[in-house]
């Protein structure tokens, strides 16, 4: 076993890690804990006016930040916010495909441009990251996908565009990992949240969330620093030796 401490296998120093989607919700929640186990963070989102305050959050941790207005879905977007990063920071260490829609619209009514909407951000949007830092990533450097529960079970709403892209993104993650965990070492996982407060929980049904908690056995939402953690795990050295898995951070919704 490594003398190193176990706690000091969580931390982050001298890494890099870029968060898509990161203007809002988890994304922010996800950017601030990555700072604060010691990452530098290169922050792309649509919204890229709303970016400051995450990169304030970010900087109040000790850190530095690089904000860039990032397409998910245009490949080009995507080189260019690992581009930013690699001119400010020198290297990428930790990708969190975080960026991601939801809908919600019966399947006969679902028309063919919302449909690819939905699975060009979810799911190709995070190939083309994931392309984009696989180019530069050296050995040692993780990718975290930001899948859900909705791609392993169902929740009562008309979903399919969504739970279609989330359970791709689980195929997705198995292929990346034997990819290139042994040709590069570049580690591949996935999370999959349960129910976290953020902008698309905001538009759910009232009543819908609450409706839901009998089948989570932990009783309750979850907390975003709950789900950061495992992040933050994800990314670390500590998990050097998780690859091509998904973990579900639900509560255990997905076992009832």
């Amino acid at each position: 076993m490594s003398a190193q401490p176990v706690l000091d296998m969580f931390r982050l120093d001298g890494k890099v890690a870029v968060v898509t989607g990161a203007s809002s919700g988890l994304g922010v929640a996800f950017a601030e804990a990555l700072a604060q186990a010691g990452a530098d963070v290169a922050l792309g989102a649509r919204r890229v006016e709303r970016l400051a305050d995450t990169a304030s959050l970010v900087e109040a941790a000790g850190r530095r930040a690089v904000s860039r207005a990032t397409d998910v879905s245009d490949p080009d977007s995507c080189t260019a916010l690992v581009q930013a990063a690699m001119e400010e920071f020198g290297r990428v260490d930790v990708l969190v495909n975080n960026a991601g829609l939801g809908t919600a619209v019966p399947a006969t009514r679902e028309t063919p441009e919302q449909f690819r909407s939905v699975v060009d951000v979810n799911l190709n949007g995070c190939y083309w990251m994931a392309q984009a830092c696989g180019r530069v990533m050296q050995p040692g450097s993780s990718i975290v996908n930001i899948s859900s529960v909705l791609g392993l079970t169902t929740a009562g709403l008309p979903q399919a565009a969504y739970s279609a892209s989330k359970a791709a993104l689980v195929g997705l993650t198995r292929d990346l990992a034997q990819q290139w965990t042994g040709r590069k070492g570049i580690r591949v996982n996935a999370i999959a949240p349960g129910f976290f407060t953020s902008e698309m929980t905001d538009e759910y049904p009232p009543g819908y969330l609450e409706g839901l908690l009998p089948r989570v056995p932990a009783g309750r939402k979850g907390d975003p620093a709950e789900l950061a953690a495992a992040l933050v795990f994800l990314a670390s050295d500590a998990a050097g030796y998780v690859t091509g898995q998904t973990i579900a951070v639900d509560g255990g919704f997905t076992i009832a």
